[in-house]
């Protein structure tokens, strides 16, 4: 194996996130050795819709790999991981990018993923009550692609449905510019698409939702050819790519991921023995990996299939290869703290006093709710006993699906404080903790058995958000060594495709590394239990509401 000679070897791993393109070279042993980023532009040309270049994405995966391997020589890097936002991509006969807007400006041709132009669309698919959606929790998402395609046609179709040839999801585009592979990961087209590895594309499906079109030439616009997370893709880099990225014309790719999933690779697959978790032995199985940032996933994977109402899958493949996936997940969360955050009338005076002590206005909340609990002499976590938060400002992905449900306060008082402030924030992680308790529930109630969660992305370098959800759930919370867990997740990729490692399962196990172990607080489980049983009814009153007024 190339690990026993002396010259270091090297993987890349790029992270296409919401807003940015991350890149990282990492080593064989999981360490991440430098990282670089950079902004990618985002335009919302109507109401919940959001667009994006994939040409700016491109260049920006280059010039970030680019900084990551100025000092290694280029046969050092073994291979190249792909993960992104499963965002779609819509392309020509020539390979040239078609906009997906009224406005016709072709290079805003990424419809993105939290794009919820097609929620119409979404409903009247689930409303066909078809086979595939039980491999979706039952309800169509406007996230996935099916909605997003028929949209498309029903909207522009005399541009961009006349001119596209080629829709790929945003992870498939980058392993296509790569390689010139139009090789589809399982990732992807299993999880977004209803694509289903033993029963291939259900004809019938794309018949019902009036996307028939979409099976002539052999699937061709949509791919016919897929391959399992990490496999190797094409013949590896291009000449043309390998010259853009600074790399050797050859160096393996590996069939790349949705975000979420390399998060999961990079934290999931851990060696956890001497750290007394009730995991150790046990089958990985019994762990959740979640990836919390802008939004957040829960996933969570079985030797069998687990059809969980309102979560998605069971997908066959769908992160660790022939294993079965479940993925819950939350629409809004940093974006949800941020926008509780940064719309209150005292975030000025917020700004004023984290610049003043040298802090990030997170670190500073922290810090004063941790003041505000000790003028009281309570925990922290009961200041905002009487303030609750229904957190789907953006709808329900899990377990609800529902995304026509919207966000709410209860317990708000007159007065606008930097306090109020604090213990709104306070209010809203809390939310988010016990959404994710709602997810857990659902999936234990469907066969799972989870006793431990691994959490990785921006969120998970939030003490308090990281404690809060130790606390709701009850289970010990396992967060990386290495902080940029997703990048990681995508070297996985690069290294399973250069076989300097036999399989996904012993990529993840020797590069993913225990960093720290946060216990529950059990004194507290009384507390969440209450909130939680009001958390639950703020639902069923807001259903009742919209109902009323929708009657």
């Amino acid at each position: 194996m190339a690990g026993s000679d002396p010259v270091e070897w090297y993987y890349v791993g790029v992270d296409v996130g919401t807003t940015s393109v991350r890149a990282a070279l990492v080593t064989r042993e999981g360490q991440v050795k430098t990282t670089a980023e950079e902004m990618v532009t985002i335009w919302k040309p109507h109401s919940d819709h959001y667009v994006q270049s994939s040409i700016d994405i491109w260049a920006k995966c280059c010039s970030t790999v680019r900084k990551v391997t100025q000092g290694v020589q280029r046969n050092q890097v073994r291979g190249v991981g792909f993960d992104a936002t499963c965002s779609l991509v819509v392309l020509d006969q020539n390979f040239q990018p078609v906009a997906v807007n009224l406005d016709g400006e072709a290079e805003r041709n990424v419809v993105m993923w939290m794009d919820h132009r097609a929620a119409e669309q979404a409903a009247r698919i689930t409303s066909t009550g078809h086979r595939v959606l039980s491999r979706v929790g039952g309800v169509m998402s406007p996230e996935m692609q099916p909605p997003k395609l028929l949209w498309l046609k029903e909207n522009l179709r005399a541009t961009c449905w006349r001119d596209a040839a080629h829709f790929l999801d945003l992870p498939d585009f980058l392993s296509w510019k790569a390689t010139a592979s139009l090789a589809r990961s399982l990732c992807t087209v299993v999880c977004k698409w209803t694509y289903c590895p033993t029963e291939k594309w259900d004809t019938s499906f794309w018949t019902a939702i009036g996307l028939e079109d979409l099976l002539e030439n052999d699937h061709s616009k949509i791919g016919n050819v897929t391959c399992c997370p990490g496999s190797p893709v094409g013949e590896g880099l291009t000449q043309e790519a390998a010259a853009e990225l600074g790399l050797d014309t050859g160096t393996a790719v590996g069939a790349s991921l949705i975000d979420a999933h390399a998060g999961g690779l990079g934290v999931i697959g851990a060696d956890v023995r001497g750290f007394s978790l009730p995991c150790e032995d046990q089958p990985i199985t019994s762990r959740m990996a979640m990836i919390c940032g802008t939004s957040s996933c829960h996933m969570a994977i079985s030797q069998g299939p687990l059809f969980v109402p309102g979560v998605w899958g069971p997908y066959l493949s769908g992160m660790v290869p022939e294993l079965w996936l479940n993925e819950g997940g939350q629409s809004a969360t940093g974006s949800l703290i941020d926008h509780v955050v940064k719309g209150h009338v005292a975030y000025p005076q917020l700004q004023e006093q984290a610049v003043k002590g040298g802090e990030h206005i997170y670190s500073y909340l922290n810090r004063h709710l941790s003041s505000m609990a000790k003028d009281l002499g309570a925990p922290l976590e009961l200041l905002a006993s009487s303030l609750h938060v229904w957190p789907d400002f953006h709808g329900n992905r899990s377990p609800l699906a529902d995304p026509t449900l919207r966000g709410a306060v209860v317990g708000l008082p007159l007065s606008q404080t930097l306090d109020d402030l604090a213990l709104l924030y306070l209010a809203t992680v809390q939310a988010l903790a016990l959404g994710t308790q709602h997810i857990l529930e659902a999936m234990t109630q469907a066969g799972h058995d989870i006793t431990t969660l691994f959490l990785c992305g921006g969120l998970s370098k939030n003490p308090l958000y990281v404690q809060i959800h130790a606390n709701a759930t009850g289970l010990p919370l396992v967060l990386p060594a290495q902080t940029e867990a997703v990048l990681v997740g995508a070297a996985v990729l690069g290294a399973c495709a250069s076989h300097d490692y036999s399989s996904i399962l012993e990529a993840m196990e020797k590069m993913a590394k225990v960093g720290k172990v946060v216990q529950p607080d059990h004194e507290l489980w009384s507390f969440y239990r209450k909130k939680h049983s009001v958390f639950l009814r703020l639902h069923v009153h807001q259903r009742e509401y919209m109902a009323l007024m929708n009657d």
